[in-house]
């Protein structure tokens, strides 16, 4: 563990939400996607914490946190958790940095809360409701008996990071053990399948429509090698043309978990964001 992390856990709605916190000062929000965790993060939180009071939750049915089954992953549901986390923590107004699930999850938050927004940050994630082949194939692998059940074991999430990072020498028996190890028996990895299933398009309708009228300052940094959202540059020229002042980087050694392939360039530049 480094040892600036700092561990903690709360409870929203009679879910336990496990977090890292790194720093002090303005908070930060860092949201990961699926199948990750705050795990993601470790190596961005320290640089980003010397300035800014880092927060990086375990979403719900990831990482450390409660794997509910009796709820539905909407969009509603993780704004209530968002909401909750950062009350339980005072966090009244923070930065947000969203990749991947993470991505529509905090943006659909900062839409309907845009006054607790200071500044946005945008990884590789999706945003808008027309999707790649590679996303409704993925979102229908989900609810197909055997495939899914592959799609959530060990070898179905060290594939996802194989997929899914550029820099393949950086993939080491300890970080395929921090994508399996969360999902280790059978509830778990049904949780991890509705966590990626039950956001409807509905949401991201209104997240896209809503979105431009956010007034925080957007940065946008992205992997261009990216096999699982191979739309990424699409999306990315959307995110222009609905904020125009925004700076976009575009990291052509890196794929879609950035944060593995590169994060010393990742913690660098979303720290230049964050203390500007």
């Amino acid at each position: 563990m480094n040892t600036n992390e700092r561990r903690g856990e709360t409870i929203v709605n009679g879910i336990r939400i496990a977090y890292r916190e790194y720093g002090a000062g303005a908070p930060v929000l860092l949201l990961h996607g699926w199948p990750a965790s705050s795990h993601l993060w470790r190596n961005i939180g320290p640089r980003l914490g010397r300035a800014r009071r880092v927060i990086a939750p375990d979403l719900p049915g990831f990482g450390e946190s409660d794997k509910p089954l009796d709820v539905e992953y909407s969009f509603r549901f993780f704004q209530t958790i968002l909401n909750g986390l950062l009350n339980n923590l005072g966090a009244e107004k923070t930065g947000l940095v969203v990749h991947d699930l993470g991505g529509p999850v905090g943006l659909y938050w900062a839409a309907q809360h845009p006054e607790r927004v200071e500044k946005l940050a945008i990884l590789n994630t999706l945003v808008y409701p027309e999707m790649s082949l590679a996303v409704k194939a993925f979102l229908a692998a989900l609810r197909i008996p055997l495939v899914n059940d592959f799609l959530t074991s060990p070898a179905g999430l060290s594939l996802a990071l194989r997929v899914g990072m550029f820099q393949k020498k950086n993939i080491t028996p300890e970080l395929r053990a921090a994508f399996q190890a969360p999902f280790a028996d059978g509830p778990a990895r049904r949780a991890l399948l509705k966590s990626g299933g039950d956001l409807i398009p509905k949401g991201f309708f209104l997240l896209s429509k809503r979105l431009p009228a956010l007034q925080a300052p957007v940065r946008i940094i992205y992997g261009t090698q990216d096999r699982i959202l191979p739309d990424i540059a699409e999306t990315v020229r959307r995110l222009q043309a609905d904020f125009p002042a925004a700076a976009v980087t575009a990291l052509p050694h890196c794929g879609h978990f950035l944060q593995e392939d590169d994060p010393e360039t990742v913690a660098r530049l979303l720290a230049e964001f964050f203390e500007s």
